[in-house]
């Protein structure tokens, strides 16, 4: 039993050191390379990797939309570009709902070529190829990647001359914009008479442009942060398997089999002591079992393929049907089981063996025979584990479905006595199947709205999700009470217990509370399952929230000036969970009043194209840079002084620059949202 228990622990360790978090995301990486195809031509070729889930995007779209691929040539001397920037690869084209355009982007791999021809004996050539990349979750800033390349051209040809480039205009209208779009902003935020005044005085003088406003402050939001968020979301997936294993341990397939396993554990053998030692080694093979079955779900897989689940419409489309039969099957519409020569086999092999092999073959055939109860239940959790952007995910949630379900089994052996007053069983167990069916079937849903969102089908918009789930809890209420009927519950039951009753009751207040969100309200409980508020046709709750400055020095300015605690907003204009962000939660009236009253907003746009005065020269990762644009500008200062470069990314700060609370990235959870403001506002007061 101890090479039992020292594997399982290996295993776990195994697990644990999977994961590792980072906020700087380097999803894209580009190598360039120049290829001469004729004496008077020549290529630049940009190649680039993505990670799975991200995508890069095409050349040529739509103003107004995300960051489409451009190239730049800063010199030409002896040469000069010919034609466009081709795009090479597998082209997506899909219609996106947040711009209202039709998209084009690569997955996985994409080329950008940039021909030139030489019109000199000798010829150079430099610039930057400018890119945009997004996931589900986030979005890069513009990106660029720099070339520089000389050689020889034709011996006849005439001496290099100096081309026309295309490096940006130095203007100095920029700020002069700035500012008046400060001062618009502030004007029609919701703010006091006297907040507009200081803020206007503010805008009109000079800056502070001091370097303290910069200054890194990446280790305190590290500890601001912690290093708990990947263990939160464990043990988070922990007690979901826990919760998991315990509704299957109160269904039919599993509950009955307990006394009859406990006491053929106890009367197997004249030695009390061995007996249990037995049936503490069944509860850890049954460990075993499940913890195997989800390290297999994350070998076969793989983690970039079990963080491209959450982001893939055809996988979501059979998830959806999949947990769709699975409640069918609660339902009792079917039975989903093992073939049955399956259990004989592997019962047939326990009854032949001895030692720890028998009791680990006794625990494979619960594993099977128990199975058209626990299926359903464990293709629900790997459904939902296997979406947690966690490599570990499936194999954390099994080994907690499994400890829930070996702890009777070891415990009822402990304590023999205990089986006397444990519940028999009943009508209960096949209430508790019902029940799970129709959370099933509500949380199918949420799978079909992301697949929903991936192709702009608006089939699923907020409202028609949320009337579903109004009938599905309303039915489930209606159940629990005793008003509806299946056909295999207990035809001599004349009234549910009062448990089920207190239950029903709830779930109907559940449905009554989700009803105003047909007209727009929030419906706070449901937002991280709900389809986003953008989707909501008819909304009467519309409260848009405007920054107060979109210059980062102005802004703290400002702040200092009214002595209130800053709101930084790193955002995009082609950023569509940035968007998404602004109309879910920002239009919440609690998030709102404190974002127009209690913080000054900043929303600094990574891919603002408008040209600094002058290019800015700056030292980073040991290579040395040009910030061109206002978005480069502020792009850097996001990697500069928080050490991350995905969008959307609020941090709250202090007058000095420094963190009042640990940053916060895409999440629609309003009641996180409205968390994670409270606590900057909190220290900002102490």
């Amino acid at each position: 039993m101890n090479k039992i228990t020292h594997s399982l622990l290996t295993m776990l360790l195994a697990v644990f050191a999977l994961t590792a978090s980072a906020q700087m995301a380097d999803p894209v990486r580009f190598s360039v390379q120049q290829k001469q195809v004729s004496p008077t031509e020549v290529d630049v070729i940009f190649t680039g990797k993505i990670d799975q889930g991200w995508h890069v995007y095409s050349t040529g779209l739509p103003s107004g939309g995300p960051t489409s691929a451009t190239l730049t040539t800063e010199k030409a001397e002896g040469a000069k570009a010919e034609g466009k920037l081709q795009a090479k690869g597998k082209e997506v084209s899909t219609f996106d709902k947040i711009f209202n355009m039709n998209v084009r982007y690569f997955e996985h791999a994409v080329t950008f070529v940039q021909r030139y021809k030489i019109t000199g004996k000798t010829y150079k050539i430099a610039g930057y190829l400018e890119y945009g990349a997004c996931d589900d979750e986030n979005c890069l800033p513009p990106t660029s990647v720099e070339f520089s390349y000389s050689g020889n051209g034709p011996a006849d040809a005439p001496e290099a001359k100096k081309e026309e480039t295309k490096s940006p205009a130095e203007t100095a209208k920029q700020k002069a914009d700035s500012l008046a779009a400060a001062l618009a902003l502030a004007s029609t935020a919701d703010t006091t008479k006297a907040d507009t005044t200081a803020m206007a005085a503010v805008a009109t003088a000079t800056p502070n442009t001091g370097g303290d406003l910069w200054t890194p402050v990446i280790d305190e939001l590290n500890v601001l942060n912690g290093n708990t968020g990947s263990n939160t979301a464990w043990w988070y997936i922990l007690a979901m398997g826990f919760v998991g294993g315990l509704l299957a341990l109160f269904t039919p397939c599993v509950w009955p089999i307990i006394p009859m396993t406990v006491s053929f554990f106890l009367k197997r053998t004249q030695d009390k002591a061995k007996g249990i030692r037995d049936a503490i080694t069944y509860g850890i093979s049954i460990i075993v079992i499940y913890l195997a079955l989800g390290l297999a779900i994350t070998g076969i897989f793989g983690a970039s393929s079990l963080n491209a689940l959450s982001t893939n419409a055809v996988f979501n489309i059979f998830f959806c049907l999949l947990l769709v039969v699975f409640a069918l099957s609660f339902f009792g519409w079917f039975e989903i089981r093992l073939p049955d020569k399956w259990g004989n086999a592997v019962d047939s092999k326990a009854s032949s063996t001895s030692g720890i092999l028998s009791i680990f073959l006794m625990a494979f055939t619960l594993a099977l025979v128990s199975f058209s109860c626990t299926g359903p239940i464990i293709g629900f959790l790997l459904v939902e584990l296997s979406t947690t952007n966690s490599i570990a995910g499936p194999a954390i949630g099994m080994f907690g479905f499994a400890l829930a379900l070996a702890l009777p089994f070891t415990l009822f052996a402990l304590f023999p006595a205990w089986l006397k007053q444990a519940p028999k069983s009943g009508s209960w167990m096949n209430i508790i199947k019902v029940t799970l069916g129709f959370i099933e079937l509500a949380f199918a849903l949420k799978f079909f709205s992301t697949a929903d969102l991936a192709y702009g089908w608006r089939l699923l918009d907020r409202e028609v999700f949320l009337a579903i789930w109004i009938v599905i809890f309303a039915l489930l209420g209606m159940y629990l009470i005793g008003k509806l009927k299946f056909p295999h519950d207990d035809p001599d039951q004349k009234a549910m217990p009062v448990p089920c009753i207190m239950l029903g009751m709830a779930s109907l207040a559940f449905a009554v509370y989700m009803i105003p969100g047909l007209w727009g309200a929030p419906t706070k409980a449901v937002s991280a399952f709900a389809p986003p508020m953008y989707t909501q046709d008819f909304n009467l709750n519309k409260d848009e929230v405007h920054p107060h400055f979109k210059n980062y020095e102005e802004g703290m300015a400002a702040a200092a000036a009214l002595g209130k605690p800053v709101l930084i907003d790193f955002t995009g204009f082609g950023c569509v969970n940035c968007r998404k962000m602004e109309v879910a939660v920002w239009t919440d009236p609690q998030v709102a009043e404190k974002l127009k009253k209690d913080y000054i907003l900043i929303s600094l746009y990574v891919d603002d194209k408008t040209p600094l005065a002058e290019p800015i020269e700056i030292m980073e990762n040991g290579q040395q840079r040009k910030l061109r644009t206002v978005g480069d500008k502020w792009s850097y200062l996001q990697r500069h002084k928080f050490g991350a470069n995905a969008q959307p990314f609020y941090v709250t700060l202090d007058n000095n620059g420094k963190p009042l609370s640990k940053s916060y990235s895409y999440d629609e959870d309003i009641q996180k949202y409205l968390e994670f403001l409270n606590q900057g506002l909190e220290n900002y007061k102490k």
